[in-house]
C-alpha cells in the first residue's frame, strides 16, 4: 500500500484537470502525426502583466526539459502561440532546436505567432496555419520603439533640414532626445534580424526553391519593412504569408489534423485562462515546464 508521500507524489504527477485534458489531446495529436510535439504557449493575452510572457533566455530550460529523451529522428512539430520577445534569446533557441532536429521542424500556428514568433516559424521547414491564424512583422523593436521608425524619422529630418535649414528649429527638440548611438544601434538591429531570417529560409524552408534569393528578399521586405506594414502589431493571414513566398500548408486541408490541433489549442487557452500558468512548454509525453504567477512547475 502506498504511503502518504507516495500518494501525494502521484497526485502532483497527474496534475490538475486542465493538465489531464491537455495531455490527452497532445497524445491524440501525436497519434495522428507520428512526430514529436512540443507546445510553446504564452498567456500574454490572458495575463498581460505577467513578468516573462515573451520569448526569453529562461525558455531554453523548458525546451531542454521537454526535448530530453525524445526520439529526434521523428522530427518536431512546434505549436507556437507567442507575442515574440528578445531577439538574442530567440536566435539562441532556434540554434538549439536546429542542433536537436536539424531543419526537420514544422511550425503549427493555431492562432498567433508574432514578431520573434514569426522568426521562429521562418526557421522551420514549413508553416501550418488556419484561416484564423496570423504571423506578424519582424521589424525589430529597440527599447520599445520600432527601429525602422527611428531610422526613417532621422532620414526624414536630414532631408527636410538639407532642403530647408529653417526646419532645423522644428526637428532639433526631437533629434536632441536621441542617444549618441541610437541610429547605429537601430540599423544593426534591423540588419541582424534580416540576416537571421534570410539564413534560415535559404538553408531550410526555401533551400530547394527556384530563385530562392529573390523569394527570400521579397519575404524579408514584406515582413520587415515597417513603412510597408505600418504597425508592428499587424496580423498577417495564412493567405498573405503564402502570397509573399513562405511555405504555408493550410490546416483546413486535413480535417482530422485540424480538429486535433485546435483541441490542443483550446485546452492550452483554458489552462492559461483558468490557472496561474502564464507560459507552457510541454511535449506529447506529458513532460511539461510550466511557469506560473507563483512558481515554475516541472511535471514528469
Amino acid at each position: 500500500m502506498p504511503n502518504w508521500n507516495k500518494i501525494l507524489n502521484e497526485i502532483n504527477t497527474a496534475g490538475s484537470t486542465y493538465d489531464v485534458i491537455r495531455k490527452k489531446y497532445l497524445q491524440k495529436l501525436y497519434k495522428i502525426t507520428g512526430r514529436n510535439i512540443i507546445i510553446y504557449y504564452s498567456g500574454w493575452l490572458q495575463k498581460p502583466n505577467a513578468p516573462d510572457v515573451q520569448v526569453n533566455d529562461a525558455d531554453k530550460n523548458g525546451f531542454m526539459t521537454v526535448i530530453h529523451k525524445l526520439d529526434r529522428k521523428k522530427g518536431l512539430d512546434l505549436l507556437l502561440h507567442t507575442p515574440g520577445g528578445e531577439t538574442a534569446a530567440m536566435e539562441s533557441l532556434v540554434d538549439y532546436l536546429h542542433s536537436m532536429f536539424d531543419t526537420n521542424i514544422r511550425a503549427i500556428i493555431p492562432q498567433l505567432a508574432l514578431s520573434a514568433g514569426t522568426m521562429i516559424a521562418c526557421a522551420c521547414k514549413e508553416i501550418i496555419m488556419g484561416r484564423h491564424s496570423s504571423l506578424g512583422p519582424i521589424d525589430p523593436q529597440f527599447k520599445g520603439v520600432p527601429a525602422h521608425g527611428v531610422v526613417e524619422e532621422f532620414n526624414r529630418a536630414y532631408k527636410e533640414i538639407k532642403n530647408d535649414p529653417a526646419k532645423a528649429y522644428v526637428w532639433q527638440p526631437i533629434i536632441s532626445k536621441y542617444s549618441p548611438t541610437l541610429i547605429g544601434e537601430c540599423e544593426k538591429a534591423i540588419e541582424w534580424s534580416e540576416e537571421m531570417v534570410k539564413e534560415w529560409l535559404l538553408s531550410g524552408m526555401l533551400k530547394d526553391v527556384e530563385d530562392a534569393e529573390n523569394v527570400v528578399k521579397n519575404i524579408i521586405k514584406e515582413l520587415g519593412d515597417h513603412a510597408l506594414n505600418k504597425s508592428h502589431a499587424r496580423h498577417l493571414s495564412a493567405e498573405k504569408c503564402k502570397e509573399i513566398g513562405l511555405k504555408v500548408v493550410q490546416l483546413e486541408d486535413d480535417d482530422i489534423l485540424q480538429d486535433a490541433v485546435l483541441s490542443v489549442h483550446h485546452s492550452c487557452i483554458h489552462t492559461l485562462s483558468a490557472t496561474n500558468a502564464f507560459k507552457i512548454i510541454e511535449n506529447h509525453k506529458g513532460i511539461a515546464f510550466i511557469q506560473s504567477m507563483q512558481q515554475i512547475i516541472v511535471k514528469r
